[in-house]
């Protein structure tokens, strides 16, 4: 039973995300009176629906995206009589544009030629194709304020937790001490949990993270350090050993570092907007990196699904990944609170992978109908600044055979994640 609810959990917060990216676009397409026909969360055949005005609202039985019906959003041909398309036969692929060109014209009734998109001043069509995904980025927002600045999240401390007997490497497969081993540092000097670190090599200690970096720096060398236990303040001479352990920046990666052997205790903080903020920044950045590390990782989704090879915890999710992962979640036997933040923070992270994703300059994405209006920007700049005609909207039907190739990509990758996450999929503190 709780399995089933945190896949609904999961599965019905992504659809609302997705419905709230539409509402982004619909209501600025609704402020600068672009006649908007429908507003659909999902593809494909129609689940429910009902018309309210002038659009109809509803529900779809594939829930991989959304989409609103705006009506003009491919341009007549400049020169074409209002509301006619000559056909023009010089190939293919120029027949598939007219064509689109014909059926985006069925939609527009005498009395909307102000309503619709393309004749729309170009800052308005940035604005109504930008909603989308600033609804998405403000989401990832608000979800890790809640996330950081209400419920707080478990920082390690410089405080000692367990102690380890022994130094086993971190690509071991040993779980016990072997026979005669060499103490870990931390047992050899008396170190025992409840021990507060003040100082380390002769710096004051305030954060554990500090703490562990210079520890990893100090391989080989005898440390000075200062312990409070019980409000007594007890000065050691520490011999740091060399271990391997995974890399910090690349869990994947075994690096050869020093080693005390400690774990710290853990308790949950709050954080103020600057850390959002600073977390935020943080976390846009690994995530475009991700975006363009894209291609390279569906390779890795691709030998996962078909060949068995270890699925990457870090790489590209599907909806039936991301809702699996939330049965997981609210089936494990962690404590309530961990496993609502466990919740946020994959809403937060999603809505942001999802919010930077429809930001690249490519149709059908959100971004190719922003760089067509900023294009339309930049020409109309230039026309002025050299006395000439306004050269009118941008006509980003040509790029409809770009549109399709993408479309058909678009479509592969999500059956791809969905065959991988049904297959290999990526389990709950894999990694």
């Amino acid at each position: 039973m709780g399995w089933l609810a945190g896949v609904l959990i999961l599965f019905f917060g992504l659809m609302a995300s997705i419905a709230l990216h539409e509402l982004g676009h619909f209501s600025f397409a609704k402020l600068f009176r672009v006649r908007t026909t429908q507003f659909m969360v999902g593809f494909g055949p129609t689940l429910w629906s009902r018309h309210k005005g002038e659009t109809e609202y509803g529900v779809k039985w594939i829930p991989l995206g959304g989409y609103i019906r705006m009506i003009g959003m491919l341009p007549p041909r400049k020169g074409d009589a209002s509301g006619q398309v000559r056909q023009i036969s010089t190939g293919p692929w120029q027949g598939l544009i007219e064509s689109a060109r014909g059926a985006a014209l069925e939609e527009v009734r005498p009395g909307d030629e102000d309503r619709v998109f393309y004749a729309k001043k170009w800052w308005q069509k940035l604005t109504i194709m930008f909603a989308g995904p600033a609804m998405n980025l403000l989401l990832a927002v608000i979800f890790f304020a809640i996330l950081l600045m209400g419920i707080g999240t478990l920082t390690p401390q410089p405080v000692i937790s367990t102690v380890e007997k022994c130094a086993i490497p971190a690509n071991s497969k040993l779980t016990d001490c072997p026979q005669g081993y060499t103490p870990t540092p931390a047992a050899a000097v008396g170190l025992k949990p409840g021990d507060r670190i003040l100082s380390f090599g002769g710096e004051k200690v305030d954060e554990y993270a500090e703490l562990q970096a210079m520890i990893r720096d100090s391989g080989g060398r005898t440390v000075a350090m200062e312990v409070d236990r019980g409000g007594q303040r007890i000065p050691l001479q520490v011999p740091i050993a060399s271990n391997k352990m995974y890399d910090l920046e690349d869990n994947q990666k075994v690096v050869t570092v020093g080693f005390l052997g400690i774990t710290p205790l853990q308790e949950r903080e709050r954080k103020g907007p600057v850390a959002v903020a600073d977390h935020m920044a943080e976390l846009t950045a690994h995530t475009a990196g991700a975006l363009i590390r894209l291609p390279q990782k569906m390779v890795g989704v691709w030998e996962a699904a078909f060949g068995g090879e270890k699925r990457d915890p870090n790489g590209p999710i599907g909806v039936v990944g991301v809702s699996r992962l939330g049965g997981e979640i609210a089936a494990s036997p962690q404590p309530v609170l961990d496993k609502v933040e466990m919740f946020i923070l994959l809403l937060g992270s999603l809505n942001l992978a999802v919010g930077l994703f429809n930001l690249i300059p490519l149709l059908p994405l959100d971004g190719g109908h922003m760089a067509g209006a900023l294009l339309e920007a930049i020409k109309k700049f230039f026309a002025r600044l050299r006395g000439r005609p306004d050269p009118g909207y941008v006509d980003v039907a040509k790029a409809l055979p770009v549109t399709y190739v993408m479309a058909v990509v678009l479509i592969v990758m999500g059956g791809l994640l969905i065959y991988a996450d049904l297959v290999n999929p990526i389990r709950f503190g894999a990694g």
